[in-house]
């Protein structure tokens, strides 16, 4: 038996959404789910969008705003 890692979405009917790598033929096959613990699911959410927007942070390009030139959200009246 060959195994192959895929990252997948349940939905809230609780069906199973991933895409499967062509090569692999139509048919039968064993799942094994391995899924977050609820502590571990909102810190590995974090890494993830860390890890996705770094890129994108880290252009100089995106650096468009100052103290200077902003508004204070709370500011008294």
């Amino acid at each position: 038996m060959k195994a192959i890692e895929l990252f997948a979405d349940v939905d809230k009917n609780h069906r199973l959404e991933a895409e499967i790598p062509k090569e692999i033929p139509p048919g039968k096959v064993k799942l094994i789910l391995l899924f977050p613990e609820e502590d571990e699911a909102g810190a590995k959410w974090m890494e993830g969008i860390s890890r996705e927007w770094a890129t994108e942070l880290e252009d100089p390009r995106e650096d468009i705003y100052t103290l200077e030139n902003g508004e204070p959200v709370n500011e008294a009246e």
